[in-house]
């Protein structure tokens, strides 16, 4: 008998940041989300995987769950540009005027000089492909880029 597909949705995005309170910040203030809850205690299989784990916050706006958490002795530094990493995370917006607000946010919390950033690199232009769908691409203060994209109707 044939093993049933695995059929898999995205529950949270894990996010290691050496500064959790800036990026609890960030991610309120960019996303409009809220702490959903936090942790300073964990098991022994997180323990295992995370050495140095001291809090975790999740924050969530809509569907979208973010784990924030930091680790005693990070090195600060970014995996370099040609070590294997997930390169971005899309998140589809529903307004092309949405990737407009997306990046001016950016830049507004970038230049209030309220937040650290991994890295200094402003958002991209919006740009369309052939096929009429809209993307940016920013960082957030860990160095983790976004794409953010809107996909108009009859489009892939």
């Amino acid at each position: 008998m044939p093993t049933a597909a695995l059929q898999p949705r995205v529950h949270h995005v894990g996010v290691q940041t050496s500064d959790l309170d800036n990026s609890v910040r960030w991610y309120t203030e960019f996303f409009g989300a809220r702490v959903a809850w936090e942790l300073d205690r964990f098991s022994d299989l997180t323990l295992s995987r995370l050495p140095g784990i001291r809090r975790l916050a999740e924050v969530a706006v809509d569907g979208l769950r973010v784990h924030l958490f930091d680790r005693a002795g990070h090195s600060r530094e970014l995996p370099p540009a040609q070590a294997y990493q997930f390169q971005h995370v899309c998140l589809q917006v529903d307004r092309v005027e949405d990737l407009v607000t997306a990046r001016d946010r950016w830049i507004e919390l970038y230049e209030s000089g309220r937040f650290s950033f991994a890295r200094a690199d402003a958002p991209t232009d919006i740009v369309v492909d052939a096929d009429g769908v809209s993307s940016l691409y920013l960082f957030d203060p860990n160095g983790l880029e976004y794409e953010f994209t809107h996909v108009p109707a009859g489009s892939r």
